[in-house]
């Protein structure tokens, strides 16, 4: 087992993080921007380093301030959480390098999933259901009316190197896709410096699915079952639950056993989530996301496994502690995403909170890294927190979020929490009747 591990993070995932190593007996280093200085997890870790000025790539993004606190610090492994450098493959491959373990999958399985063009081929390789398109990058409109033309209308384009909804563009009709692609090449090229694109068919009202899995790195792979992540605002996931309101047994035990294989098979090592949508029973690829995600709670809350323990054991070479026929699920969960943001616009509130009070009792679960007087800066993702929420079934753990909801209090900045106050009252929501243009639609109907 590892003996010190630099969080290479910020916020509250650096904390859950951090919790983690200690739970184990690990020590930690967890490195700051000036802006962070007074965070949670700086005051709460072993050792901390500064590395920079606010702007993430002075800081957060800094390559070689991080290696350096790893080796001035003496600290044997990195854990990237999720953003910044936790899918990026050169990261793990300096850190490789320096005989230091990056936690989480080797760097040439981050480029091949971080390729949307290179993953679906991978996925189709490995038996993974996708969505109908072009087998590679689309070069030019005649190429490109051809496929549309094959595949049907509505078809929607994809930056190869994109993500966030960044690149992507629906074209209804050949009229559309001239434009079309033209707007997801200037955007992929000006977001990711790669104006590579793919098209793909464009499904009318799909569910976002995902199946969360982990490697060992010698052949061996599971499943953790699936999340439902079908409320989003402009491709950001909002609302998350597991399992799937829209799933039976058959159909989670079929799609879960397809990509624990395909884990086993890639030989991969880690946490991984593989993205699907879903329409009309049939399961459809996107793509696969080589860290931890941000909704890992609910899966922890209803298999009762922690997936950073997880993590931190297959990257020390442990293996993994359990097999498939360990992991059982229980009950339902809820995560809602709780941003300093104005819960009709959405724009970004930074500022100081005056008071901060979380919700508690049995079931109920606070990710946070923030607390009464913390300033948040604005340099960074608005995220401040996770309400996660767990019942014996659907219903228990809807009501028992619309009470951790009326007990939460923000103050002194705008968030995000009335918002789900209002969706806990949906009778669409209360039947998990939605899928990932819902979200958009209500808002559009409130305004």
């Amino acid at each position: 087992m590892f003996q010190k591990i630099l969080i290479a993070n910020r916020g509250e995932i650096a904390l859950r993080v951090l919790r983690a190593c200690k739970e184990l007996g690990i020590q930690t280093v967890v490195v700051h921007s000036t802006a962070d200085a007074d965070a949670m997890h700086v005051r709460l870790a072993d050792e901390s380093v500064c590395i920079g000025p606010p702007p993430s790539r002075d800081s957060y993004l800094n390559i070689h301030q991080i290696v350096a606190a790893c080796e001035i610090t003496g600290a044997d492994a990195v854990h990237p959480g999720y953003g910044f450098l936790s899918e990026n493959a050169k990261f793990a491959d300096i850190l490789a390098a320096h005989n230091i373990t990056f936690i989480g999958p080797s760097g040439d399985h981050i480029r091949i999933m971080g390729d949307k063009i290179e993953a679906k081929r991978t996925a189709k390789r490995l038996g993974i259901p996708v969505v109908p398109g072009s087998d590679g990058a689309v070069t030019d409109e005649k190429e490109a009316r051809r496929i549309a033309g094959e595949i049907g209308y509505p078809v929607i384009i994809k930056a190869s190197a994109g993500g966030g909804g960044r690149g992507m563009k629906v074209a209804y009709t050949e009229t559309d896709l001239e434009v079309a692609l033209q707007t997801a090449r200037s955007e992929a090229g000006a977001a990711f410096g790669d104006d590579a694109v793919y098209i793909e068919k464009y499904l009318e009202k799909p569910r976002h699915i995902e199946v969360q899995v982990f490697g060992d790195g010698f052949g061996r792979g599971v499943h953790f079952g699936e999340r439902d992540c079908s409320l989003q605002r402009r491709h950001q996931k909002v609302w998350e639950e597991a399992p799937s309101p829209a799933l039976n047994a058959e159909e989670r035990a079929r799609i879960g056993g397809v990509c624990a294989k395909a884990i086993a098979d890639l030989g991969y090592s880690g946490a991984g989530t593989i993205e699907f949508l879903y329409e009309n029973g049939e399961f459809y690829f996107i793509e696969m996301n080589t860290r931890l995600q941000v909704e890992h709670p609910v899966t922890e809350a209803i298999t009762g496994i922690d997936l950073v323990h997880e993590q931190i054991r297959v990257a020390s070479g442990g293996g993994l502690s359990v097999k498939q026929e360990d992991i059982k699920f229980n009950g339902h969960a809820i995560e809602c995403r709780i941003n300093a943001e104005d819960p009709r616009t959405f724009t970004p509130s930074p500022g100081t909170i005056s008071h901060f009070h979380t919700p508690g009792g049995l079931g109920i679960r606070v990710d946070s890294g923030v607390y009464s007087g913390y300033k948040i800066p604005p340099y960074y993702d608005s995220l401040i927190g996770k309400l996660i929420v767990h019942g014996r079934n659907r219903v228990e753990c809807m009501m028992r979020l619309r009470r951790a909801l009326d007990e939460f209090v923000v103050d002194g900045i705008k968030t995000t929490l009335p918002l789900f106050r209002d969706l806990v009252g949906n009778a669409d929501i209360a039947n998990g009747d939605y899928d990932i243009h819902w979200l958009e639609k209500y808002l559009a109907k409130e305004e």
